[in-house]
């Protein structure tokens, strides 16, 4: 049964996929292990990609990652196994959640997991947000700036 945080199930090849393109990202990249070390990483806006372990207990350890990740703009997708995703990035132990921060040679494999579990390709969205987020606040300050005038202009 799926813990109340996990909010979809990817399939088994996307999971699998999930697990070779962390141990790739660890190996070739950067990577944070843990729920803490994953969310001071999301935090500061160095993920670019999360796997979280759907079966971790108790559930408060890792409840806020997909919270603070849908608010960062951060992909992420809940891996059934907090053991599987322990050994796919070289622990001997199990992880509650993994951050890839720089994702090396695992960049498509990253994108293609992105694209089936988001069911649209992400890999350019991060590109077009930026100019959309800017082209925004410069329409706010110019609203702002007529208004902030118009006083002045008919003293």
């Amino acid at each position: 049964m799926a813990k109340s945080y996990v909010k979809f199930e990817a399939s088994g090849d996307v999971v699998a996929k999930t697990y070779e393109a962390l141990q790739l990202a660890k190996q070739t990249g950067s990577i944070k292990k843990g729920a803490n070390e994953a969310t001071k990483s999301i935090e500061r806006g160095i993920a670019t990609f999360v796997a979280i372990a759907g079966d971790v207990e108790p559930e408060e350890v890792v409840i806020h990652l997909p919270t603070i990740c849908e608010q960062k703009k951060v992909p992420y997708i809940f891996v059934p196994s907090k053991v599987e995703l322990g050994k796919s990035i070289g622990l001997n132990v199990q992880c509650t959640a993994v951050a890839v921060e720089n994702r090396g040679k695992a960049s498509a494999q990253i994108d293609d997991i992105i694209s089936k579990v988001s069911g649209k390709s992400q890999a350019g969205k991060a590109k077009e947000e930026k100019p959309a987020e800017q082209k925004e606040q410069k329409e706010q300050k110019e609203q702002k700036k007529p208004a902030a005038q118009g006083p002045e202009n008919k003293a």
